[in-house]
């Protein structure tokens, strides 16, 4: 039986250590929400749903025939990004939680993650380098209960925690994971 896999583009933070908007930050000439947008392998989602508070990140998102979804408070922390996105999804077997700014993460890896939780619809899944867990993850239906009830900026780590071990992890690059969270990281990288 095919599993409907939905994804989460969370876009909607306020970036207070890179001191602005980092999506609109320049990598190798395409800016970090641009890159993120282009790593995800539409075919694979039912639904794909970006939630930012940025103007320029829903019209970005509409242009690639996302559903575009504002979050009028980013303050409430990520856990409200979550749940909005989960509404956006509507019904579906799985849930993708991609960030943005992850700007050399590869469609290919994307892609890979959501046939490996195909193969254990039962199981959540994450890249990860030497074993460490990172970005994104995919949970199935039966952990959305636990994920809409996370507050503040809780986000899916609290329930990865509480469920080691169904956890499944696909080795990737480590520099599919580095994160962007300061202009320090972002000069330092080379895409």
């Amino acid at each position: 039986m095919a599993r409907t896999l939905g994804c989460v583009v969370m876009a909607a933070g306020n970036a207070r250590r890179f001191g602005e908007n980092k999506l609109a930050a320049g990598v190798g000439g395409r800016s970090l929400i641009l890159r993120t947008l282009e790593a995800v392998p539409v075919e694979e989602f039912e639904t794909v749903a970006v939630v930012t508070q940025y103007p320029e990140v829903l019209d970005l998102a509409g242009r690639f025939g996302f559903r575009a979804v504002r979050n009028e408070h980013p303050d409430w922390g990520i856990s409200y990004t979550i749940r909005l996105g989960m509404e956006a999804l509507g019904h579906c077997d799985g849930a993708m939680f991609l960030v943005s700014d992850q700007p050399l993460l590869r469609r290919e890896s994307v892609r890979a993650l959501a046939e490996l939780w195909r193969a254990q619809p039962d199981k959540i899944a994450a890249l990860a380098h030497g074993g460490v867990r990172g970005n994104p993850c995919i949970f199935p239906a039966r952990f959305f209960p636990e994920l809409r009830e996370l507050r503040e900026d809780h986000g899916g780590n609290t329930v990865i925690r509480r469920h080691e071990e169904d956890l499944i992890l696909l080795e990737v690059p480590e520099e599919e994971l580095t994160d962007v969270d300061t202009r320090s990281a972002l000069e330092g990288l080379n895409p």
